[in-house]
Parts: C-alpha cells; structure tokens; sequence
C-alpha cells in the first residue's frame, strides 16, 4: 500500500512512518522541517529498499496537490500542524493558515489522488473545550465547543472532512488524540511537557509549572497512538474517535514522574497560569469497539522510556 504521511519528520509522524515501514507499506513524507526534523527519520532514510520519499514542503504549497497526484497514495495520514495552543492565541491568523488552509490543499491532494481514506490526527485536549466534570470521561458525543483558535481550526477541518466525504466520497476517520508523549518530542517547544520537563530535568535546570499544577490532562504514549492511526487506516470510516487512556492525570504527577525517572531532586516553579482548560480526560470506548484499540503502555512507563531517550541523545 503506498501512503502519504504529513508532518512525517515529527515525532509522531516519524514514529508512523516507522510502523508503516516495517509492515510493508511505501511512505512519502511531507514535512516542511519547521518543528520536525530528518533525524526522526535518519532509521528509515537508512533502509535499503527505498520504500520511503520525503518532500520538504509547506502544506500551503499548491504544490501539495500536484505531488500527491502523481505518488497516488492510497490512504493520507494528516498530521502536519501548528500544534502549540499558546501560539494559536498569540497568532490566530497563522493557525488557521496552516491548520485549515493547509489541511485543505491536503485534502485536495487526496483527491486529486484518488485516495481511499484520510487519517487526520485532531486533538481530544481542545476540540471539547470545558467540559462539566460530570460528563467526564469525555465521549465523542460531547458538544464540540473549542475554547482556543487551536481547538477551533482542528473542529474545522472535521467539518471539511465530513463534507468532503459526502460531496467528494473521500472517507475519512479522525482520531481527538489526548496529550501525546514519548520519544522525539521536541523538548524545546511550546507543546509537550513530558519532554519539556525531562529535557530540563536531566540538564539540572529549574522547571516551571504554569498555575498549581492540579490541571490535568490524559497522557497517552506515542507507540499507542500509532496503532490507533495504523489501524484507522482501514476501519473507523467517517467516525470520531478519542484517543487515550481514560485516565486523568495532573500536571503535579507528571512532574514527579518524571523527576523520579530522571532522579532530579529540585522542587518546582510555578509560574501564572495558561489560558486552557482546566481538565481534561477522554473515553476511548468508540475507538476500542470500531478500531479494536486499547492503550497499553502505563505513565511510569512511557515517562520512562521518555527519559531515557532523551539521556542518550
């Protein structure tokens, strides 16, 4: 099968490209190196059968489409994004030039290809917005109400992908993806904190909790969510899906899971809080009846392995 992966070099994207590398499957990568880079992708740039392409292109580019036409892929996995909800409120307009404009040429591609299926990777942690604790754990039935541009721009393209499946008969499966962490993930950026705090921990740096830290999130492991676009890839068609591991988990016990994983001993900072929500966690009961999907990988261990990527590379 020949697939299309956008923002491939990430750490998401890098991590799928290798699962579909070693199922069999031909990947072209498109990816503009902006936040991802190509020493995700250095293991499968190393295989000898040259099943894999990549395209260093901005997914504004009209050239989208022309490319995906001539490689035809048959199923596209889109997660290429402006993924920080910080920026997406400081800079609204770039978000939704990236996220809905480029996801559109995207799917025009997809088109223009004659693709089977897109896989579009959206975000359980925005697309929500407040949600009443009583109707915790989140289920795809909920409201879609995004209380950032971020959250927003990803309900819009949902909306495209509805539309473009019943007007164009492209199908589609979107999969809310809770907090991902793991390997790769920029320790740099504005995103991510596993890897933030493990990046800083492991320098002996201080670390910085925004607000008190008893917001929570649902963290879920990389390995786990490839599975889930993986196996979205055939199945789930024209559905929401949530993605993660039904359990809330607080900034303050990231922070301590981290910090034993990486035996740092300094306490937190704690600095203003963050215009976001104040908690999240999703019901993943869909995904686990239509994708035959479960999470398998626990904090302590994921957290783990996070760390220790990070201290060999």
């Amino acid at each position: 099968m020949r697939t299309f992966v956008t923002g491939g070099a990430g750490f998401i994207g890098s991590t799928l490209v290798d699962r579909l590398l070693a199922e069999g499957h031909e990947v072209d990568v498109i990816d503009d190196l902006s936040s991802g880079t190509l020493s995700n992708l250095a293991p499968a740039r190393a295989r000898a059968d040259r099943s894999l392409s990549v395209h260093q292109l901005d997914i504004r580019s009209a050239d989208v489409v022309g490319l995906m036409s001539r490689r035809r892929p048959d199923v596209v996995f889109h997660l290429a994004a402006q993924k920080a909800v910080p920026v997406s409120i400081d800079k609204p307009v770039l978000d939704a030039d990236i996220n809905i404009l480029g996801s559109l040429q995207v799917l025009e591609g997809a088109r223009a290809a004659g693709a089977r299926r897109v896989v579009y990777a959206a975000s359980g942690g925005t697309l929500y917005g407040d949600v009443a604790v009583e109707d915790f754990p989140i289920r795809e039935s909920q409201p879609q109400r995004p209380t950032t541009p971020y959250g927003v721009s990803k309900k819009v393209v949902i909306d495209y992908l509805e539309m473009y499946r019943a007007m164009y008969a492209l199908e589609f499966s979107a999969l809310a993806l809770a907090n991902v962490y793991g390997p790769r993930q920029d320790p740099e950026g504005e995103a991510g904190v596993v890897a933030i705090f493990a990046g800083r921990m492991l320098r002996g740096e201080p670390v910085t909790i925004y607000g008190d830290g008893n917001q929570t999130r649902d963290f879920v492991y990389v390995d786990d969510v490839v599975d889930a676009l993986v196996r979205a890839g055939s199945r789930g068609g024209g559905l929401v899906c949530n993605i993660g591991t039904g359990r809330e988990t607080s900034i303050n016990e990231v922070f301590a899971a981290v910090a034993a994983a990486a035996r740092y001993e300094l306490p937190a900072g704690h600095g203003p809080p963050r215009a976001e929500v104040r908690r999240n966690v999703l019901d993943c009961a869909r995904a686990s009846m239509q994708l035959g999907w479960q999470p398998w990988t626990g904090l302590a261990e994921g957290v783990g392995a996070t760390v220790d990527y990070f201290r060999t590379t």
